[in-house]
């Protein structure tokens, strides 16, 4: 190879990878873009969100109104303050809520996704494929369709505006996601780990226990963490379903609402409290999330 091929060579791929990180660059800032609103519109004022401001500092001058409202802002958060105790409790109330709920999917959706990884079902006409397949069909049903029969249901057990009730629904509609990543995880497991378990004396339910799930552990992080997303983000069945006690965060959120409008500022702040915990969740697991989604991508 010639010196000018080698050196035409490097300026393909350097422009190769320029346009690479440009083009990541740039799906970066439009990704991120929403939460910068969000946080800015949290310290503007009225006319600086009427007008479009966007830089503090620059376009607009940061104020603690929308923080105020809720009670969180420096001159306010050693009071006693309504608000602030209105938005604990919905705050108390998604964390019990979405932590319940997702922990129980895992547990039953690990075992269930176990089960169909390992042996044989038949149920009717369907197999394991079917039965997986019925599982995953779930996603595809709108919720407003079960919106009559759940509040029709919920109202005869007496689970309206209960925790108890949200975190079962909840359980329900993340439980198809956590079998579909799950099953895969148990796919990439070999077999012989287990076979050879059970040689050295171990029950099935041993070569689960400390065999297969210390291996599928990063994967149950992956599938718990998504699930605590949905769980906390979710609107529909928590505004349908509770009223006063059992209200949840996105509900608040949807209820900034005055006689003249939206409160975006209040909307902006009560969303950016509410992010802040999934932000710092992803942090500190992320190695587990990408272990998890990584794994049974190789075989």
């Amino acid at each position: 190879m010639s010196a000018e091929e080698a050196v035409s060579g490097s300026r393909g791929a350097w422009a190769s990878r320029t346009a690479i990180y440009a083009a990541l660059i740039l799906w970066s800032v439009i990704c991120l873009f929403p939460i910068f609103w969000t946080v800015t519109t949290s310290f503007k004022t009225a006319p600086d969100v009427t007008q479009g401001h966007l830089i503090p500092f620059v376009d607009f001058q940061p104020d603690w109104r929308g923080w105020r409202s809720l009670g969180l802002s420096p001159d306010t958060i050693g009071e006693i303050s309504t608000p602030r105790a209105e938005f604990l409790k919905r705050f108390w109330n998604s964390v019990i809520v979405a932590t319940s709920a997702s922990a129980l999917a895992v547990v039953l959706g690990s075992l269930a996704a176990y089960g169909l990884s390992r042996f044989s079902y038949r149920f009717g006409f369907m197999r394991n494929k079917d039965i997986s397949f019925f599982f995953l069909s779930q996603l595809i049903l709108p919720p407003v369709v079960l919106a009559l029969p759940f509040l029709v249901l919920y109202k005869e057990l007496a689970l309206l505006d209960s925790r108890v009730g949200i975190i079962l629904i909840y359980t329900l509609t993340v439980l198809p996601i956590v079998i579909w990543i799950m099953r895969d995880q148990f796919h990439g497991i070999p077999v012989e780990l287990e076979e050879a378990a059970l040689v050295d004396g171990l029950s099935i339910w041993g070569a689960f226990f400390q065999i297969v799930l210390p291996i599928a552990l990063p994967g149950m992080v992956a599938a718990f963490i998504l699930s605590l997303v949905l769980c906390w983000n979710e609107y529909f069945f928590a505004a349908l379903l509770t009223s006063t006690s059992a209200n949840t965060l996105p509900v608040m959120v949807a209820s900034q609402t005055g006689s003249q409008g939206i409160n975006w500022w209040s909307m902006a702040a009560l969303s950016t409290a509410a992010i802040l915990p999934l932000v710092i969740i992803g942090i500190v697991l992320e190695r587990y999330i990408i272990k998890g989604m990584a794994a049974g991508a190789v075989k």
